[in-house]
């Protein structure tokens, strides 16, 4: 995909939004940490784009997350550079983020190495074997978004990063449990292998309408385990201060909400995505209000 394609600029509402698996920066987001969370969420979708959108080949994909690695080395350095190069209205506000809040390298590089991982995965036609193994693609597909978040709130600990990774990886999951009318067209398949073993089912049953019924039970292992990796991490949205922690909370109560609607549509989700409506927000506003404290944490 040529950058060009790519917007110039973005407000933070519209750079968090284009991001489907994670949250805007609303108005509950401090001012103070729109910008930095806009830069970092531009960041993610661009390689998205880059790796997912128009259609330029597997290899020409992989030479364009390339280039864009390297702008990323380029904006870490300790003294870079005035913003250059094929995306400067991603790496500019990039770079002062960094600059300015010391975002971990490792973290935006592992976000790339979940992109590449994509396009290897799509262009050798592998899937992921086990449960294990696709939680293991969220480590970096899904997981330092979250890290970098807390990283900008000040929140550090052990505990509140184990929540946070098992949050992370719940919408992460959640999200391919909604896209596969999307995915599976693509060459993608998020579907553990030996889930799919146990029903009998292959890829390309996994596309074929007439087949839909055979996944309800597919379907409701994969609801389970997203459900399952979200009731980990909830305690963390008594962890994290403030109208950050609200807006936490109603995070994981719009992923439980669309993992409810996967549900509802059990092996038509192959074909059909469900998706959030205004109807949805009370029902999740007033669960996000009623968010219980645990006992113990």
């Amino acid at each position: 995909m040529a950058p060009t394609n790519a917007p110039e600029s973005l407000t933070p509402q519209q750079a968090i939004a284009h991001y489907e698996n994670f949250p805007v920066a609303s108005w509950l987001c401090p001012p103070r940490l729109r910008a930095p969370i806009a830069a970092i969420y531009h960041f993610a979708r661009t390689a998205d784009d880059l790796a997912d959108e128009g259609e330029a080949s597997a290899q020409q994909r992989l030479a364009d997350l390339q280039s864009y690695r390297a702008e990323l080395d380029a904006a870490c350095a300790p003294v870079s550079a005035p913003a250059e190069g094929r995306w400067p209205e991603v790496f500019a506000p990039l770079r002062k983020a960094i600059a300015d809040h010391g975002l971990p390298a490792a973290l935006l590089h592992a976000l790339l190495d979940a992109f590449v991982q994509d396009i290897e995965k799509t262009r050798d036609g592998t899937g992921y074997a086990d449960e294990a193994a696709l939680l293991d693609y969220c480590r970096r597909s899904a997981d330092p978004v979250g890290r970098l978040l807390l990283h900008l709130y000040g929140v550090g600990d052990a505990q509140s990063l184990a929540w946070s990774d098992a949050i992370c990886s719940a919408l992460q999951l959640i999200n391919f449990w909604q896209d596969p009318s999307r995915d599976l067209p693509r060459g993608r398949c998020y579907f553990p292998e030996d889930w799919c073993a146990r029903w009998e089912l292959t890829p390309a049953d996994l596309r074929d309408p007439v087949q839909a019924h055979r996944a309800n039970g597919l379907i409701a292992r994969c609801v389970h385990s997203a459900r399952r990796s979200m009731e980990i991490g909830t305690p963390l949205v008594h962890r994290v201060p403030g109208r950050a922690g609200w807006e936490l909370r109603l995070v994981v109560q719009g992923g439980l909400r669309v993992l409810e609607k996967v549900q509802a549509l059990r092996g038509r989700v192959l074909q059909e995505r469900p998706r959030l409506s205004a109807w949805d927000a009370p029902l999740i506003l007033w669960r996000a209000l009623w968010m219980k404290r645990p006992e113990r944490q």
